[in-house]
């Protein structure tokens, strides 16, 4: 099932021209919340990945524990180990607000892991994230916060959740989604018990959509939209990837769609683009525009490698795919001798 052509079209317009015009930060500002004792190389693939998708900056926000491993898997990555376990909530948040007011996204759970102390802090961030008007991205252990507290992220229509398989059916049983439903509809099941949260559900094919009803006003207000607004929209990308599945995929999705939300944050702020795109429609564009471009990077990385491949195969592939899928027109500029400016 092909994108149709005015998703491709409405997501270029979200790429950021490279042809001179912008400063350092206006292309993306990205942040990984998440790391720990056990968990280095998710928030570190999603933070990088984030990077080769072609956002400017990228932070990774996690515990003193990863903080010295992720360091040295890349001088690119702005690591900030401020999720001390003997820290509270009241005394990590001057630090976390400060930081979050410089980023443009949040993405939320690679590497997270299932410590207390982490998983308070990540519903801290998100909380936080809403408050400025940020796009976020949900990922891995993070979802495990929206099953045991819907109204964490319930309404919050600058949100995207990217469930796995099991992810996906321990949320739909949360929310009481009818497991007898037809399995294309689930997703949008999901997404409308939520109250519009735009859902990738990654598999064989990944799902995304997005289902609304009218928004309450306090939504409305932090969601940036319309309070009549009504959509109900589905894509399917069945863009071929790698036949190998490794752990780790969906780390770089989740950096990839939160670089796009990052373009799209800039869009909004009026950095670059006419404004034809409408906030409402970001995450669904950056869901399948990262979905497109991780499958295209797997199918490249597996060629190379086949079933010897890992994630980190996969890293250098992000350009020669973004550029497959949107094409040289999608850079505007790409190759130019140009310079640009600091």
């Amino acid at each position: 099932m092909t994108v149709a052509k005015h998703i491709l079209e409405q997501i270029k317009a979200l790429i950021p021209p490279m042809n001179g015009s912008l400063h350092k930060g206006q292309s993306g500002r990205v942040g990984v919340l998440g790391g720990a004792l056990d968990y280095t190389g998710a928030p570190f693939f999603a933070a990088m990945s984030a990077l080769r998708m072609g956002a400017d900056l990228s932070h990774v926000i996690c515990s003193p524990t990863a903080a010295g491993a992720i360091k040295t898997y890349s001088p690119d990555l702005i690591v900030h180990p401020i999720l001390r376990e003997d820290q509270s909530e009241k005394e990590v948040k001057p630090a976390l607000e400060s930081l979050l007011s410089r980023l443009h996204v949040l993405v939320v759970g690679p590497g997270l892991g299932r410590e207390a102390y982490m998983q308070n802090f990540a519903k801290l961030a998100v909380n936080i994230a809403k408050d400025k008007g940020m796009f976020v991205v949900m990922d891995a252990d993070s979802l495990l916060l929206v099953g045991e507290d819907v109204a964490l992220i319930k309404g919050y229509r600058r949100a995207v959740l990217t469930p796995n398989v099991v992810e996906f059916k321990r949320l739909s049983e949360q929310l009481k989604i009818d497991p007898k439903a037809p399995a294309n509809e689930l997703a949008m099941r999901v997404s409308r018990a939520l109250g519009g949260v735009t859902i990738l559900q990654k598999g064989k094919e990944d799902i995304i959509a997005t289902n609304t009803g009218g928004a309450s006003a306090e939504d409305a207000r932090e969601s940036k939209v319309d309070p009549s607004e009504n959509t109900e929209e589905q894509i399917v990308v069945d863009t071929p990837g790698g036949m190998k599945r490794c752990g780790g995929q969906g780390d770089i999705l989740s950096g990839s769609v939160g670089a796009v939300l990052a373009w799209g944050k800039c869009f909004e702020d009026g950095a670059f683009g006419d404004g034809s795109v409408p906030s409402s429609r970001m995450p669904l564009l950056a869901a399948t525009a990262g979905s497109m471009v991780t499958r295209t990077s797997s199918k490249h990385a597996f060629a190379k490698q086949g079933r010897g491949v890992v994630t980190q195969d996969m890293l250098p592939e992000i350009g020669r795919a973004f550029v497959e899928v949107f094409g040289n027109d999608g850079e505007k500029g790409w190759g130019s001798t140009e310079g640009g400016k600091l």
